[in-house]
């Protein structure tokens, strides 16, 4: 059953095409990969798809229900959750209290959730205080806390090494394993690479492939546009 359907999505910043007509399909409990270069448009649909960009053209679908231009408030009620490329953490709040904000005051589905990152034995830690890794878990629990059934996530491995990296797979892997399906925006490769059922590449605003890890990494479009020859099966 697809849970979110993007049809003919499109986004204009006056004479800038961000997003050009894009179809994307995620069906429940997958983990599909976005991917492409800078300025392709990836977080753009992300931002059409949870309401902090209202599109200029085309439907998002979710559940079966139209909610095209809905705010993002209202999206993120109806099971959508996303994190964002630059987590911005509340500093001086503890690690427990910036999760309560998004469990809306629920303490103990605050916990479960840093429980289920990793970040259980941190709550009383200041957000300031944690390291680059933690504060991307941070983020994801705070996603999750709204009890979404997808959640998408942008960049989610940006300034990892690959020992961080490693874990952060692995634990996606169990958040999949929980219910969840994501949509899953990433730039390290080896990690989308092997964690998603199915990559969408988008160029210019534009989809220019779909497909399983094995056939993206081997399609000359995508190397052309992006990936580069060492992806070459």
């Amino acid at each position: 059953m697809a849970l979110i359907e993007c049809q003919k999505l499109t986004k204009r910043f006056g004479g800038l095409v961000a997003l050009k007509e894009v179809d994307l399909q995620l069906n429940e409990g997958e983990v599909l990969g976005l991917i492409g270069p800078n300025g392709s448009g990836k977080t753009t649909l992300i931002n059409c798809v949870t309401g902090f960009y209202r599109p200029t053209a085309g439907k998002v679908i979710f559940n079966g229900k139209d909610i095209t231009g809905q705010n993002n408030c209202e999206i993120c009620r109806k099971g959508l959750a996303r994190t964002f490329q630059i987590p911005r953490p509340f500093p001086r709040l503890t690690v427990l209290e910036n999760v309560v904000v998004g469990s809306r005051g629920d303490r103990e589905i605050a916990l479960r959730s840093l429980e289920e990152v990793g970040l259980h034995s941190m709550k009383d830690t200041l957000a300031k205080n944690l390291t680059t890794h933690q504060t991307r878990m941070l983020e994801v629990a705070r996603a999750m806390a709204t009890n979404p059934k997808v959640l998408l996530l942008d960049e989610v491995m940006a300034g990892l090494n690959p020992v961080e990296i490693e874990e952060t797979i692995s634990l996606l892997g169990k958040v999949r394993e929980g219910g969840l399906t994501l949509l899953w925006v990433e730039h390290v490769m080896r990690a989308i690479m092997k964690a998603a059922d199915r990559l969408v590449v988008l160029h210019e605003g534009k989809k220019i492939a779909e497909g399983m890890p094995s056939e993206i990494a081997s399609s000359e479009k995508v190397v052309e546009a992006y990936l580069g020859e060492r992806y070459m099966l």
